[in-house]
């Protein structure tokens, strides 16, 4: 299913054959002290489940780095500007379609992308006429968390739902004796901090330039990671294989 291990007549002759590629995308960053900083490998991972659930896909090497955000400037880790990444996603999907991929689905595993994703989306379709959708994968399973049984406590950046996935995954790069309670966070300005570059008063929320330390000290906003589970996890990954595969088979029928 990787394109990197098979040779090249072999893949062209999958896609020839009208094979999906997917783009598994993520980040280098902090997730805390109890999460890899790699979330690009549970990206990767989900990716070589939905090929399995499909049958009829390849998965490309997946992007490593992600848009700079709250987060650049953390030791290890590598952010990329908002211009590069969209020439570079922009260039992946072109480059897909001049050989031949008609159906071409990217998997985001870091917010910081979606700007860049949006606007090469846009690019391909009025550049080639090609429409290749985006499943944002901790957006999408961040809604479900109360549906899938997640605690509301374990919700938020170094918790919920890359806390869960990575113990589902990968819990050999987990460490769960590190997942603790946050502590409280300081004021900015003189008002609570109610989220990624928020802080809000009079019940209202303004935006505001937030470094990420000062939203989630040593990399974690969620309330409380210590509940995070592997087995809500493995929820949160059946349901975005479904999604995937549902998505798939829509683009076979408008192809």
């Amino acid at each position: 299913m990787k394109i990197s291990e098979l040779p090249a007549p072999e893949v062209a002759r999958r896609i020839a054959a009208g094979h999906a590629v997917l783009v598994p995308m993520g980040s280098t960053e902090t997730h805390g002290p109890a999460f890899p900083m790699g979330d690009y490998l549970l990206a990767e991972a989900i990716a070589l489940r939905i090929a399995e659930a499909a049958g009829d896909v390849l998965v490309l090497p997946t992007l490593a780095f992600g848009g700079a955000d709250f987060f650049r400037g953390v030791p290890g880790g590598v952010a990329l500007s908002p211009a590069t990444l969209t020439a570079l996603v922009t260039d992946v999907l072109v480059a897909l379609h001049e050989g031949g991929a008609k159906r071409i689905l990217l998997l985001n595993g870091h917010g910081g992308n979606i700007p860049s994703i949006e606007e090469a989306q846009r690019r391909l379709r009025h550049g080639q006429g090609v429409v290749a959708p985006v499943l944002h994968l901790w957006k999408s399973a961040g809604g479900w968390q109360k549906e899938l049984g997640g605690s509301p406590e374990t919700l938020g950046h170094g918790g919920d739902p890359i806390g869960s996935v990575a113990l589902h995954l990968r819990p050999d790069l987990c460490a769960p004796t590190a997942m603790k309670p946050r502590q409280p966070l300081p004021p900015f300005l003189g008002l609570p901090v109610s989220g990624f570059g928020t802080i809000r008063a009079a019940g209202v929320d303004f935006g505001v330039p937030i470094e990420g330390e000062e939203v989630a000290a040593g990399g974690v906003a969620a309330a409380d990671s210590s509940g995070c589970r592997a087995e809500h996890g493995a929820r949160i990954v059946a349901r975005l294989v479904e999604a995937a595969t549902a998505m798939l088979s829509a683009m076979k029928g408008a192809a």
